[in-house]
């Protein structure tokens, strides 16, 4: 580890910088570097739009029109869902629950779950249904059951939306069947199905189930995928004559799990094949590597006027960082801490910044925080430290 403190100037507080070489996993520890991956262009598909990104970096490989609003047909479902398994988290509702079932919901055209009206549905069939069956009787009978109608669940969709970050997204309904007002977009579904993987993954088992009964009905997942890679396990398909046939998958190899996005293809056969290209030049490219673990100690900057006179610096999340294959050696990671720290200090308070590096790109950051308290000191040692920090300000001052 080098350490490059900047000189400080008379009137601003000095920041620390550290220049850190990353660790790489021993596994990957090669006594002769490999030669460089050549990586060629992304593929082009048949398609109005595309995206491909790392599911836990959140790294973007492949992207085309991503933000182009687009009808989403039944990939709505992904938000109707969503929802679901939230208020399941939250412990508002049970698998177990039971639903009654309108006849506004079983009423609703397009592809069904066949409930029958009047009758009484446990949740946990109805999440199958939205998800395997792709019901737009079973959403409607969950929009009613958590919002009281179709019209304030969209409401509700809406403000999930925007609190995930989807700017480009606005829902009408929660089937995907077509309306003026209902838009996506491929960057959007995949940030939306980055959430239901990592904030509910006790649920995200059924996205992989490849068929679903109810009513003595079997039907089939449309991800045709699901028989074909088995790295594949999700997500939703979606079609209307307006959208055409849209994909949102996600495969796992090893540690390293990806999300693509098609919109827009001409047939069933069209997205999957689609869908494949883009996961298959993703996994061969490209690789994740966690670099450091949520809690490690990264730096021990100095405090002034604490109980302590350092302070442990870190990360409160995993780092994971998706790179070409190969060019791991290339990595270097920077941190910026605040050096003028002064106690008190909360645990988790943001410090400064970490800054990863391939070469000359910048290919991340992450916050650095505090991983411990730090209370005020008794007044001799407030006392001594100011005096310290004088003379330790001055003397720089002379330098800067």
């Amino acid at each position: 580890m080098r350490v490059f403190p900047s000189l400080p100037c008379r009137r601003c507080f000095p920041v620390l910088l550290v220049l850190l070489v990353l660790a790489i996993p021993q596994a990957l520890a090669q006594a002769v570097p490999a030669p460089q991956t050549m990586i060629p262009a992304p593929p082009q598909l048949a398609a109005k739009s595309w995206f491909l990104m790392d599911a836990d970096s959140g790294r973007v490989l492949v992207e085309h029109n991503a933000d182009e609003r687009l009808p989403p047909a039944s990939l709505t479902k992904l938000m109707t869902a969503y929802l679901v398994e939230r208020e399941l988290d939250r412990g508002n509702i049970t698998m177990d629950d039971m639903v009654e079932i309108s006849e506004n919901a079983w009423r609703t055209g397009g592809s069904k779950m066949f409930i029958e009206v009047g009758t009484r549905v446990a949740i946990h069939d109805l999440l199958y249904g939205i998800i395997i069956a792709s019901g737009n009787d079973a959403s409607v009978a969950v929009a009613e059951h958590l919002a009281g109608g179709e019209a304030p669940f969209a409401d509700l969709m809406n403000q999930h939306a925007t609190r995930l970050g989807m700017h480009n997204t606005n829902y009408a309904n929660a089937t995907g069947l077509p309306h003026p007002e209902q838009y996506s977009s491929a960057r959007d579904m995949a940030l939306l199905s980055q959430y239901i993987i990592n904030d509910y993954p006790e649920h995200y088992a059924v996205y992989a189930e490849k068929y679903f009964t109810y009513n003595d009905i079997r039907q089939p997942n449309r991800n045709r995928l699901l028989w074909r890679d088995p790295s594949v396990d999700g997500l939703k398909t979606g079609w209307t004559t307006e959208a055409g046939y849209g994909l949102v998958a996600s495969a796992k190899r090893d540690d390293m799990r990806l999300i693509s996005v098609v919109m827009g293809t001409n047939s069933e056969e069209a997205r999957a094949q689609e869908t494949q290209k883009l996961l298959s030049y993703g996994f061969r490219y490209f690789e994740t590597l966690k670099l450091y673990d949520r809690g490690a100690v990264l730096n021990t900057p100095r405090i002034w006027g604490g109980e302590k006179n350092e302070l442990r610096v870190g990360v409160g999340q995993d780092v994971q960082m998706t790179v070409p294959r190969a060019r791991n050696e290339q990595l270097t990671a920077r941190l910026d801490i605040r050096a003028d720290l002064e106690a008190p200090i909360q645990a988790g308070e943001n410090v400064g910044t970490l800054e990863v590096r391939l070469g000359d790109e910048v290919v991340g950051e992450r916050p650095l925080v505090a991983l411990e308290g730090i209370e005020e000191g008794g007044l001799f040692k407030r006392l001594f430290d100011q005096v310290q920090r004088f003379f330790s300000n001055l003397i720089g001052g002379w330098f800067g």
